[in-house]
């Protein structure tokens, strides 16, 4: 096909703040995990499908497939939809303050 692009596993995009290797990072609806570290305008890789281990939302008690959104203002996973985007599901179950293990859905 002429008109492909890439399979877009990892996109690169500029950054939207300073990021350092291994954060979420949202802009828009696209969802994904910093490849390296990067400052505000600068070229960032985000992987946006795999396996990742993000930081939760202490007060979350998460079991496995459950369905998992990112609190941008928080910068961690939560099960809480409202005001967050939906980024994958866990697959392992996890309480109390940590990461949890989380399947990036490529974005939505």
């Amino acid at each position: 096909m002429r008109n492909y692009i890439q399979k877009g596993d990892d996109i690169t995009v500029d950054s939207p703040a300073d990021v350092l290797s291994g954060a979420g990072v949202i802009i828009g609806n696209l969802f994904g995990v910093a490849n390296g570290d990067a400052q505000t305008g600068k070229p960032v890789v985000l992987s946006t499908v795999g396996v990742f281990d993000l930081p939760k939302t202490t007060a979350n008690d998460i079991t496995v497939g459950a369905a998992l959104y990112w609190n941008d203002t928080a910068k961690e996973v939560t099960t809480t939809a409202s005001g967050n985007t939906k980024i994958g599901v866990a697959i392992a179950a996890k309480s109390g303050a940590g990461t949890v293990a989380t399947r990036l859905n490529g974005t939505f």
